[in-house]
């Protein structure tokens, strides 16, 4: 029985589950998923061999392509619209109850939702962009990898350097241990709810700023400083004001983000317009952070770059949520099939610290 000394204020340092997909190395080397290190990965297999590999334990395994289907009430707010239509799927495709299922259905209904969810948010993409028609499946058919597909659904047509700007970035966040919208759709699988309502569950979490809409601040960020144009007075004058520095600082890693390099290399060989003052900021908010704070490790995290890559690809900021749920439905989907085989329904105690009993007066 623990005590109350035990709380802990966000569960910081307290474990929940014991995993074999993802234990980020908090040192900041290598990006492994599985035990497998995914740099070497990255231009070799494309995204659905990732999503593969953490749900079926497979690189050779491949998340399915998406079934025809005809979304319902799409707004052009991507998040919103995949958090309701991923929802809704449940009931358009009567998805059976997790504790009720076999783990094989389970790996299916997974597979369609993940497949489905990109394709919702290329639609709503679309949609937001001011395109009221839809992509014809057999254009869409066309793509060689879900990346492509994506675009051709979202676009109608491909540019290579956007496919690998995208296909790179989904598979750098593909999973990262247990971070909130991980264990949302952890404890919602506990209950036994069907895979979209987990999955629907974890992309409501990752609509918070705090978690997965971070770049969608970097790039206004980045475009200040450039109209600054003295990147050591915007940080001093950032940093007097108490604003916080979008991409930098992480609660896991004492050291670089491995996902920071991977996404920063690419978007130099992409040839990222906003490479050079990303560097240069960079370098100078390290610095004040680290005269700040010398105590304290707050390297460049992977929200930084995500942000400087996704620009290659011409994604807007506010899409960037949606862009981080499309990479996170493998790791989310891995965790959900893991979860389902514990047959553990997550119920963690609270410390009560309100009044005492008492008496109220009614209004007579």
């Amino acid at each position: 029985m623990s005590s109350d000394n035990d709380f802990r204020p966000g569960l910081e340092g307290v474990v929940a589950v014991e995993t074999e997909i993802m234990e980020p190395d908090r040192e900041g080397g290598m990006l492994r998923y599985r035990g497998v290190d995914v740099e070497p990965l990255i231009g070799k297999v494309p995204y659905e061999n990732v999503w593969g590999l953490l749900v079926d334990n497979d690189i050779n395994a491949k998340m399915p392509d998406p079934e025809p289907h005809e979304p319902v009430g799409l707004t052009g707010n991507a998040p919103a619209d995949l958090q309701a239509e991923t929802a809704r799927l449940s009931g358009e495709w009567k998805l059976g109850k997790l504790n009720e299922i076999s783990d094989e259905q389970v790996r299916e209904d997974l597979g369609r939702l993940s497949s489905q969810m990109m394709s919702i948010v290329a639609r709503s993409a679309r949609l937001a962009d001011g395109k009221t028609d839809v992509v014809p499946d057999d254009v869409v058919a066309r793509g060689r990898t879900a990346a492509e597909k994506f675009l051709l659904r979202w676009r109608g047509e491909v540019d290579p350097r956007h496919v690998k700007a995208i296909d790179t970035y989904w598979i750098c966040t593909a999973e990262h241990g247990l971070n909130a919208s991980t264990f949302t759709a952890r404890v919602v699988a506990s209950t036994g709810a069907d895979a979209g309502a987990a999955l629907s569950a974890a992309v409501g979490a990752l609509s918070g700023p705090l978690h997965g809409g971070a770049p969608a601040y970097v790039k206004p960020m980045l475009e200040e400083v450039a109209r600054m144009g003295d990147p050591e007075r915007w940080v001093k004058e950032a940093l007097d004001q108490g604003k916080r520095i979008m991409g930098f600082g992480h609660r896991v890693y004492r050291a670089e983000d491995p996902r920071s390099r991977i996404l920063k290399q690419t978007a130099k060989e992409l040839g990222a317009p906003q490479i050079e003052v990303a560097e240069e900021l960079e370098r100078v908010a390290l610095a004040a952070l680290q005269r700040r704070s010398p105590d304290r490790v707050l390297a460049t995290n992977v929200e930084y770059y995500s942000a400087i890559v996704l620009d290659v690809a011409e994604i807007p900021p506010p899409l960037a949520p949606a862009m981080f749920a499309c990479s996170r439905v493998a790791g989310w989907s891995a965790h959900i099939v893991e979860q389902k085989k514990t047959g553990r329904l997550f119920r963690p105690s609270a410390r009560y610290v309100g009044p005492g009993e008492r008496v109220v007066e009614l209004n007579q």
